[in-house]
């Protein structure tokens, strides 16, 4: 039985016990959302030593932080390094998306250290497996998810909404298929003159996902990859395929988040959440960003966040961090531990605006250690309590100053210590 399964019987299983209570809800408020399809658990009965984490309406905004090797940049250690500092840094979900080296060690040893709900993209180990499109048949794109979700994947994201009465409707892209797997099910496609296998048996992928209770992230497979392209015609179609297939799989007891954009510009977010909202009945929305410029290469970190802010505000439930790094290069650790922290503002500040019970006492408790002049408070109360130590450690003032105001701190005339 899946955690769908077992809500809509009224059952309240070890899973969402657990998630409510790092939640601060009852695990009944858990039951209900997912009985709604508005919650998601995901929870892979072969990941061993999971704390469940729930996604979606009425709980914290979560962050996931992509990690994973390249072709040209292939190392287990660091790949763990990054997955260390992603949990250290307050990621709540992690996704391997490794194309270099051997795929299954690399994947089978991170999971293996990672509490969080871990998930991966089944169709990059058949990308890398093969040496031409001519090497892929159907069957190995459903064959590799099976394989993922037999080693305890907790979600995998499917590209199952890119089907060929969309290939026309990309012609006036400016960047085309941004996305891995929507590019190489879109040349399959035109290849083989075939339906998406991912669409046409989207129905024995649901009994993957049933079997081991995996949660499906419907990919954005022809997700924006430019202001320019932002909720044009293709990304709208795939997006009510999406609604769809979030239906069916409901009805087969299976858990879904929906994936979404991509670049938008701060003025479309309002608009692609709400057709999210009403084309997927309200399931969990997971958004990369959304980048809300295309120039800020270096500091791409920083358009997701504020993207993400925004988008979480009006609905979003799920935020995949961005980096530094990204459009560049593959990130090291301290483009991880940026991407995590600069996403985990957005969120938190999303739930804040949102009105979540208990969000906003964090900053509460900040304020008062920065009234009282308590520096070593005001640290462990940073969303990044290591870099705050390093600044303050820089500043060599007094014990009751900073180098910012000194003797003219605003806090100390107002209470009548204008002191030299």
């Amino acid at each position: 039985m899946t955690q769908r399964e077992a809500a809509l019987a009224g059952r309240i299983t070890p899973a969402m016990i657990e998630a409510a209570a790092s939640e601060g809800v009852a695990p009944e408020f858990i039951r209900q959302g997912l009985a709604q399809g508005t919650i998601a658990v995901p929870a892979n009965r072969e990941h061993r030593g999971l704390k469940p984490a729930a996604i979606g309406a009425g709980v914290r905004v979560k962050i996931n932080a992509n990690i994973g090797t390249s072709p040209h940049d292939i190392s287990l250690e660091k790949e763990q390094a990054k997955l260390a500092a992603a949990l250290e840094y307050g990621a709540d979900a992690v996704m391997d998306l490794s194309t270099g080296g051997n795929l299954d060690e690399i994947r089978t040893a991170l999971l293996a250290q990672c509490p969080a709900p871990f998930g991966t993209v089944p169709i990059y180990q058949v990308m890398t497996g093969a040496n031409s499109l001519d090497d892929v048949k159907a069957d190995d794109l459903l064959d590799m998810v099976h394989h993922h979700a037999k080693q305890g994947v907790d979600f995998v994201t499917v590209h199952c909404g890119i089907t060929r009465a969309a290939l026309p409707l990309l012609a006036k892209r400016v960047t085309g298929v941004v996305s891995r797997g929507g590019a190489f099910l879109t040349a399959w496609m035109r290849r083989y003159g075939k339906e998406n296998p991912l669409y046409e048996h989207y129905d024995r992928l649901l009994d993957i996902a049933r079997e081991y209770d995996v949660t499906l992230s419907l990919g954005d497979g022809l997700r924006p990859g430019c202001l320019a392209d932002a909720t044009d015609k293709a990304q709208l179609h795939e997006l009510k395929v999406l609604g769809e297939l979030t239906k069916r799989a409901w009805a087969k007891g299976v858990q879904i988040i929906v994936e979404g954009p991509g670049h938008l510009p701060l003025n479309a977010i309002k608009k692609n959440v709400r057709l999210q909202q009403k084309h997927c009945a309200g399931a969990p929305f997971y958004v990369l960003g959304p980048l809300v410029t295309d120039v800020a290469s270096g500091y791409d970190h920083i358009a997701g966040a504020i993207g993400g802010a925004l988008a979480a505000t009006l609905g979003a439930a799920f935020l995949c961090y961005v980096t530094p790094a990204e459009h560049l290069k593959l990130p090291e650790v301290e483009d991880v531990i940026d991407g995590v922290v600069a996403s985990r503002i957005a969120a938190h500040a999303a739930d804040i605006a949102r009105g979540l019970p208990g969000a906003a006492d964090w900053d509460l408790k900040m304020s008062q250690a920065r009234r009282a002049l308590d520096w070593d408070t005001q640290i462990k109360l940073s969303i990044n309590p290591a870099k705050a130590r390093r600044y303050r450690d820089l500043s060599r003032a007094k014990e009751d100053q900073c180098t910012m105001c000194g003797r003219f701190c605003a806090m100390k005339v107002y209470d009548d210590k204008f002191e030299g």
